[in-house]
């Protein structure tokens, strides 16, 4: 956010609209300067690979995002936070050349030797034009990345053969020599050629045999127009054709009130009936007797799933659960407060709340169908879930919220 914020704000020619959020956004640079420079366990992005400590392309993404915030300070006149902010991000960047390189490339965590990764944020320091990093820095990482291409481009990191086609992209701009980035589009160009997949882009697949792993036809492909915002007179000429002129941007809303109204196991794990065997007809109905099947705590599902709590391992391919709850009423605005990895169903009272695909990485709320919100009452209520692991991490568990308008 604090990058789009600098790059919003080098469009226009000036920060008035991140001045809006100032509060806001100096909390997330004051939680960088604390965190960022070596990351705790978290999401990195790459999500679909897990959580992970010491992510080095995160800690690049941290100091770019220091460095904009500092960018945003001096827009608005904050010279003295415009300089420590931009000290701070200066020398983070030199303390990352310094602990990430491994040799002739950087590291994909700080403390493991003998790996790498792509460093794509690091397209933000020519694109913003902070030059935190020397051009040493991107030339070794390029010349590392070309030893490393396989048929269909260049996996994400050395944990497998996975490519983010929209990434792929990215670093082949980084030394903005034309070489490097023909030799790094090659095996992009043929994955869209080649991959048996027809469907609309995909941009997550295996760079060894050109075949889509998951996620099609997504907005993220917008960054593949990443090599035209090294062109500032190419990007100026198209965005002054354009007949909208943006301006008075809609305002960000602020989060709405969430309240627990049955806990999942992000607050307090509750006990569940389950069972991993396919159960007969009727399973989700009220009175079917679910005495046989084990008991469990929530949530249900493997180590190392994004944002997972677990209580109870499992590990097959589904499992079904069934619990309890009492209502004294049936608040309005209930939600269901669910993670779910993979493909879920979910019942109340015998009656069809919701059924999707995918997977979350952690908990939402999310609306039921309106039947099953006619079902609800006070007293006591059954809920029961069908989830089915499709690949990668699994979970699943829910509870209730009521969900309210934030308060501007």
């Amino acid at each position: 956010m604090l990058i789009m914020m600098a790059a919003l704000a080098k469009m226009e020619g000036n920060a008035k609209y991140a001045d809006s959020y100032w509060p806001t956004l100096t909390k997330w640079a004051h939680y960088l300067v604390e965190k960022g420079f070596n990351p705790e366990n978290q999401l990195c992005t790459d999500d679909f690979l897990g959580h992970q400590a010491q992510n080095v392309n995160l800690s690049v993404k941290a100091i770019m995002g220091i460095r904009s915030y500092a960018r945003l300070c001096e827009m608005l006149g904050k010279k003295e936070d415009a300089l420590a902010y931009g000290t701070t991000a200066e020398n983070f960047a030199k303390r990352w050349v310094r602990e990430a390189t491994d040799g002739d490339h950087t590291k994909l965590t700080f403390d493991q030797p003998g790996t790498w990764s792509q460093k794509y944020n690091l397209v933000w320091d020519s694109l913003l034009g902070f030059d935190l990093f020397p051009a040493d820095v991107k030339q070794k990482e390029m010349a590392w990345y070309r030893k490393n291409l396989n048929a269909f481009g260049l996996p994400i990191d050395s944990r497998g053969t996975g490519a983010k086609l929209d990434w792929n992209i990215w670093i082949a701009t980084l030394t903005q020599d034309q070489d490097d980035f023909e030799a790094l589009m090659a095996g992009v160009y043929r994955y869209v050629n080649e991959t048996p997949q027809r469907v609309g882009l995909g941009d997550w697949y295996n760079t060894s045999n050109g075949h889509l792993n998951f996620f099609q036809h997504r907005p993220v492909m917008g960054g593949a127009l990443i090599p035209v915002l090294y062109h500032e007179d190419l990007w100026q000429k198209w965005a002054k054709r354009s007949k909208s002129k943006a301006a008075n941007w809609a305002a960000i809303p602020p989060p709405p009130v969430i309240t627990a109204i049955a806990p999942a196991a992000d607050s307090e794990a509750q006990t569940w009936q389950y069972t991993m065997t396919k159960p007969v007809d009727g399973w989700f109905k009220t009175g079917f007797d679910d005495t046989k099947w084990k008991s469990g705590k929530a949530g249900f599902g493997t180590e190392g799933t994004p944002g997972a709590r677990n209580g109870t391992t499992w590990n097959t391919s589904d499992i079904w659960i069934r619990r309890e709850f009492d209502l004294k009423s049936v608040p309005k605005n209930l939600h269901l407060w669910l993670h779910h990895d993979d493909g879920v169903e979910v019942y109340i009272n015998g009656v069809l709340a919701l059924k999707r695909g995918g997977w979350t990485s952690e908990y939402e709320a999310i609306a039921m169908y309106p039947l099953a919100q006619s079902a609800l009452k006070a007293g006591t209520n059954t809920i029961a879930i069908h989830c089915h692991q499709d690949q990668g991490g699994q979970y699943i568990d829910m509870g209730f919220v009521t969900v309210e308008p934030g308060m501007p």
